[in-house]
């Protein structure tokens, strides 16, 4: 929606119930408006391209994760439903951003919405401006306060470092807090003594304009160093007419991680990222962002195999949109957590954190946040004990204790159950309840800026709840074969709704809690490795959600601007290594119809060849969503005809890869 339609929203009391659809989708559409944003000895390290070895699949059960229980545990033993995105997996799909690598996840909703926006979300509720799934970036939260989600654009991640991300469908918040309420993504990189030495990626395109990389690491004693720059440029989208609708985006990004010893027990890890970037629209002008973060962690393991963690950041960002909107925010965060074991069969961990934000929101006349500038804080504390109950058997019950200043204290426990069968089954249950607490543009929004309001936050605002219940099964029954199944049941309450003031008008409306609801499905992944040099991978999900009013809800459409979801997705991708030089990787998915989006399903298609043409030098081409000159991924087709949805265009482009050896031109 522009500002035009806006502005006619005001004078359109009498109109019909379309209008009123309209409205209540306002608050989404201003978002969307928005930007929618221990240390070890050296080990060998990525200094060639054939260095990213195809891991099979019982190396790949075998990969320890931490995002489940903040602590490292095996893939094969974990009770919920977790995506592992390697770094092979990474570059052998091209991906060049960070929402495209997450496509590799079945377990997550994924669609493009132009250049530089995505939507993405866990078990539904999918939107511009999804609010239940919480994405971290090496520790750091990369959530927004201005609505509880994330700007996409924003994250400009260079994925030549990424070890590997983390993808958990279902509740996470009872370690890592409210939001995590569908999901948890969490993208960790490589420690800097395994990028050392100079390492360069480029490609270039039709629909991507260009991309570089370039990253150099070294070390001084038991000290291990990099940095890196990087740069990325997507064209415009069109319409379904074929038109280019100016949506191109220019971001550049660089940074620096540095990771140490103290001494034989303490660790030390320093990183930090400084980004720039614009994007182009109609009118009135760029969009332009930009920010910086800085992050430390300090890691001390005991001789009893304790383990103690402090991490602090800070982060700071600008949005600036002409005429609409111009945001400046600034985060402090800091987490202390304790891991340790009593007796033989308690492992205990326990923390405690706080976070602070200054948040200043300049206003327009079509829109405002009041008060414009704000200081929030929440503080947490949380303790989980993983309990064996017999060899086979482990129980972990855990909960958060959260404060926040809208709604004062919530509580988020959960209980998981893992039975391993045998050594290649593991069955898994789990209940949860978290929340989704309130941001500002449920509480402060304002539009326009003075009254009479068309849309007003609600100033009793509460948090979303969810009470979640999940099975999964995992094994490796099969040589070659492993397959994972989650199911689940989830109930939702004080849902957000767009409630009229008047039941017979559609104007003036306030935001309030007057949904609740229920979704369930299924989430299967499998991978079978017929040759050494070949590998499939399935994933596939159902999904369904229900939407009903609470008591008094005057809600006329429950559930139409909070979720935009596909029934079903189906994704099969192969990888071959066609010899020791060539690498032939192919990708199809199948995404069903968005009912309320009265968006039709589609299926695409990517390929990319490579060829090592040397040890370090990499060559590839790519062609992206090959079965269409051009389709839409997401987006309602709006009131305005002249402002259709727009559509993702087929693409073309050339990498090439170098990875030298440590010290590379800078050897002393």
């Amino acid at each position: 929606m522009d500002q035009a339609q806006v502005d006619r929203c005001a004078t359109r009391t009498s109109e019909s119930a379309v209008v009123q659809r309209s409205t209540v989708s306002t608050i989404l559409t201003i978002v969307l408006a928005l930007g929618v944003g221990t240390v070890a000895q050296a080990e060998p390290t990525d200094t060639s391209i054939s260095s990213l070895k195809t891991l099979s699949v019982e190396q790949l059960m075998d990969i320890e994760v931490t995002s489940v229980s903040k602590h490292a545990e095996r893939l094969a033993d974990v009770a919920s439903s977790i995506q592992v995105i390697t770094q092979e997996d990474i570059q052998r799909s091209g991906a060049l951003s960070l929402p495209e690598a997450l496509r590799l996840a079945p377990n997550l909703q994924v669609a493009r919405i132009d250049a530089r926006q995505w939507a993405v979300s866990a078990r539904g509720f999918n939107s511009t401006s999804a609010n239940k799934l919480l994405v971290l970036i090496d520790g750091r939260a990369v959530y927004t306060p201005l609505f509880a989600g994330v700007f996409w654009d924003a994250q400009n991640t260079n994925l030549m470092d990424v070890e590997r991300i983390e993808v958990i469908s279902g509740p996470g918040a009872t370690q890592w807090g409210a939001n995590a309420v569908n999901g948890v993504i969490n993208v960790i990189t490589k420690r800097a003594q395994d990028t050392q030495g100079l390492a360069f990626h480029a490609a270039a395109g039709d629909e991507l304009r260009g991309a570089a990389d370039l990253r150099y690491g070294g070390a001084r004693g038991n000290w291990y160093y990099r940095g890196y720059a990087r740069y990325l440029r997507e064209d415009d989208v069109v319409l379904p007419s074929g038109a280019a609708v100016p949506t191109g985006w220019h971001h550049g990004q660089a940074g620096f991680r540095v990771d140490g010893e103290l001494s034989k027990s303490d660790a030390l890890t320093v990183l930090g990222d400084t980004y720039r970037g614009r994007v182009e629209q109609p009118a009135p002008g760029e969009v332009g962002l930009n920010g910086a973060n800085l992050v430390g962690r300090w890691t001390r393991t005991t001789e009893q195999g304790s383990e103690l963690q402090l991490q602090a950041y800070i982060d700071h960002w600008h949005r600036s949109i002409p005429s609409v909107f111009q945001e400046d925010l600034k985060t402090y965060d800091i987490d202390f957590q304790y891991r340790l074991h009593i007796g033989t069969r308690h492992d205990v961990t326990w923390g405690v954190g706080y976070r602070l934000i200054d948040d200043d929101i300049g206003s327009s006349a079509t829109l405002a946040f009041l008060p414009p500038h704000v200081e929030r804080q929440w503080a947490n504390a949380f303790i989980q004990d993983e309990i064996e109950l017999s060899r086979q058997i482990h129980l972990t019950l855990g909960s958060k204790l959260e404060h926040n200043d809208y709604t004062g204290f919530e509580i988020q426990p959960s209980a998981r159950i893992s039975w391993r069968m045998t050594e290649l089954d593991t069955l898994w249950s789990a209940v949860s309840r978290a929340v989704r607490t309130p941001s500002r543009i449920d509480r402060e929004f304002f539009a326009p800026r003075t009254p009479p309001f068309i849309l007003a936050g609600g100033a009793g605002f509460d948090s979303e709840e969810l009470i979640a219940y999940e099975l999964g099964y995992r094994t490796q029954q099969v040589r070659r074969t492993a397959l994972s199944l989650a199911t689940f049941y989830n109930d939702y309450d004080d849902l957000r709704s767009i409630e009229r003031v008047n039941a017979s008008a559609p104007f003036p409306a306030f935001i309030g809690n007057g949904l609740k609801g229920q979704s369930y499905g299924a989430e299967l992944a499998a991978e079978y490795q017929p040759l050494a040099a070949w590998r499939l991978r399935l994933g596939y999900t159902e999904f369904r959600i229900h939407f009903a009013h609470r008591p008094g809800s005057t809600d006329p459409n429950p559930g139409t601007s909070e979720s935009h979801d596909p029934r079903r997705q189906i994704a099969l991708r192969s990888l071959v290594d066609l010899s020791a030089a060539w690498q032939l990787d192919t990708s199809y998915r199948y995404v069903s119809r968005i009912e309320n989006q009265d968006l039709p399903g589609y299926r695409e298609l990517n390929v990319r060849l490579a060829w090592e043409a040397a040890p370090s030098l990499q060559l590839a081409i790519s062609g992206q969503n090959l079965l269409h000159a051009h389709h839409a991924e997401f987006g309602a087709i709006t009131l305005n005809p002249t402002n259709t949805r727009k559509e993702i265009e087929r693409g073309v482009y050339a990498e090439v890869i170098w990875r030298g050896e440590p010290g590379g031109f800078f050897a002393q």
